[in-house]
């Protein structure tokens, strides 16, 4: 059982609360995520079991997708509904206005930096954000590069507004929310968020961890259905066995990874040609 599972985490879920149910569900020791999603937060989690783990390195730098709910008015310590609420403002009238909103969340696009939210996983000197906050140790934190691709208005309901945001990775939802609500002029924090996409995992082709119990073997993407969209080489048997023990074979054709078969058309892995060599990277 070697591959992906997307699945659609629950809210009150760690990562790792998702991880160690799959271990349980499925029987399995090598199994582990491509990076957190907040415990409050749902959406798309990909999964990775056997030697799909060895994916990882391809998944991180995956962009996604996120619909967020503003609650505007309040500002808790952690920027989200978990934590207190720390200060109050009044909402202008004109900050829930369609054509405001819109304008101040179109100011977001483009590349940035970005303060990360104190209750984060990020380390500074050894220990995480997190950490120094729950003691009340005061701490720098340094801004980080981040780029907003889009942003769209979805909804506005009262005192709160949905949009819907496609970011780089490491854009930290919570400090974007609290700085459209300083936008608006006024202070809000992240009442509700779905990642409803990661790279090309989506929330509509992903599985609750009820449904995966129930039957999980049409809900595996495949170390070869990963790479589809890669190139194939077919190898003889000598140079397959050339291949295997890490020998570089030569090969004039374009950089690039590039799925490898046996002769019997046997899906067999992941190479790599890089200076007119084709290098073993996944043999599964």
């Amino acid at each position: 059982m070697d591959g992906i599972i997307v699945v659609n985490k629950p809210k009150g879920y760690t990562s790792h609360d998702v991880v160690a149910k799959l271990r349980k569900i499925l029987n399995i020791k090598k199994i582990g995520h491509t990076g957190t999603l907040d415990p409050n937060a749902t959406g798309v989690l990909p999964i990775l079991i056997g030697k799909g783990t060895l994916l990882s390195s391809y998944l991180i730098e995956h962009d996604k997708i996120y619909k967020a709910v503003i609650k505007l008015g309040e500002e808790t310590d952690t920027l989200d509904g978990e934590g207190k609420v720390i200060k109050e403002k009044q909402i202008p009238k004109e900050a829930l206005e369609k054509e405001n909103l819109e304008k101040a969340l179109q100011s977001f696009l483009g590349k940035q930096e970005q303060i990360p939210p104190i209750y984060s996983a990020i380390k500074v000197n050894g220990k995480k954000l997190y950490e120094y906050a729950r003691k009340g140790q005061e701490v720098e934190i340094k801004p980080r590069q981040i780029e907003i691709y889009d942003i769209k208005l979805d909804k506005i309901e009262e005192d709160r507004i949905a949009f819907i945001v496609h970011v780089s990775k490491g854009t930290y939802i919570r400090s974007l929310c609290a700085d459209i609500a300083k936008r608006l002029g006024t202070v809000g924090y992240m009442e509700n968020l779905e990642r409803q996409k990661v790279g090309n995992f989506t929330i509509q082709n992903s599985y609750t961890i009820e449904e995966i119990e129930k039957n999980i073997d049409d809900k595996i993407i495949t170390i070869e259905d990963f790479f589809e969209s890669k190139e194939k080489i077919e190898l003889s048997n000598k140079k397959l066995e050339l291949f295997l023990n890490g020998v570089m074979l030569k090969y004039n054709i374009k950089e690039e990874l590039y799925r490898i078969y046996d002769e019997q058309n046997n899906f067999i892995g992941i190479g790599e040609v890089k200076d007119n060599k084709l290098k073993r990277k996944i043999v599964i």
